[in-house]
């Protein structure tokens, strides 16, 4: 390149744009800032993804996945922080007058920020808090079911089970009911409903779902925990009842699945102990009476009345 055209080029980007505080704005000085930007956001991945394997190699004291997760996260922000300060100072900002920049932002907060900054704030809540976890079963409030993939500062990702991701906004939360089916133990006790005919030997539904809830690969089967099959109702049409059982958590985060699989082998064995599952159905009682059928028509005469007989 020609040294006349590097020399009008440099003296082109060099050239003051504005003025902050003692510091002229220049092209080579915002090309400079976001190069530290760049860099420390960077670094900032690279330290979080290096922590992360040092830990899961037990190069580190010994934790959970979650804890790991929030603690390298955490240093990730820390980093992105201390690089936001590093290159307003390069640029000439003041930090002594972060207090009127906050007083600004403030303003802007009520104005139409609080939303976001209520998710920022949200993020390091559950991070610090610990009461979410990456690989937790969540119900939301707002109906969104399913398996917590990741918690970002501002979102928390839930990809269900059809395997469609979800982006839940953290302050839901925090601000909302949340159902975490796996916070402390990945067991789950579940209920499914069956009916059997009125006549059917309790005790033998009882042998036949037990040993078929048996037969489905999960089922929590141990002292305090095993299988159980409870008379709830006398239904109008069938005896109502319900096999509890505790379940892994494979079977746990699967929810629709796993009561199909259980009612699935719950047919197979009541057919196989001739016991029937009822159809809803009603009984009609005549009391007296007698009913006649025209035979041109094939319709009962009007004068037949409410008592007629129906065979």
């Amino acid at each position: 390149m020609d040294t006349a055209v590097l020399d009008q080029l440099l003296d082109w980007s060099s050239r003051p744009w504005f003025r902050l505080g003692n510091t002229d704005i220049t092209l080579l000085r915002v090309v400079g800032l976001v190069a530290i930007l760049f860099f420390f956001w960077w670094f900032a991945s690279l330290l979080e993804r290096s922590l992360r394997q040092m830990a899961r190699a037990g190069n580190m004291v010994k934790f959970s996945d979650s804890a790991i997760f929030a603690l390298t996260r955490i240093v990730r922000y820390l980093v992105w922080i201390l690089g936001s300060i590093v290159g307003l100072a390069y640029l000439g900002f003041d930090l002594a007058s972060l207090a009127i920049v906050g007083g600004a932002m403030s303003v802007g907060i009520g104005f139409g920020l609080q939303n976001i900054f209520s998710n920022l704030v949200s993020g390091i809540l559950i991070l610090v808090e610990k009461t979410l976890k990456l690989g937790d079963f969540v119900d939301l409030q707002s109906g969104v079911v399913g398996k917590v993939t990741e918690i970002g500062l501002r979102y928390t990702r839930v990809t269900t089970n059809d395997n469609v991701d979800v982006i839940v906004p953290n302050s839901e939360f925090i601000n909302g009911r949340v159902t975490n089916w796996t916070l402390d133990d990945h067991l789950r006790r579940i209920h499914v409903s069956f009916g059997v005919a009125y006549g059917s030997d309790k005790n033998v539904v009882r042998d036949a779902v037990t040993a078929a809830a048996r037969q489905v690969s999960g089922t929590i089967d141990q002292p305090g925990r095993a299988p159980e099959v409870w008379l709830v109702n006398f239904g109008d049409s069938s005896l109502d009842f319900e096999l509890v059982v505790w379940v892994s958590h494979d079977l746990a985060i699967s929810p629709g699945r796993t009561h199909a699989r259980y009612l699935w082998e719950i047919e197979t064995a009541l057919a196989a102990a001739g016991i029937e599952i009822p159809f809803p159905q009603r009984d009609l009682h005549v009391r007296s009476g007698r009913l006649t059928v025209d035979l041109a028509g094939g319709l009962p005469p009007a004068s037949a009345g409410p008592e007629s007989v129906v065979r």
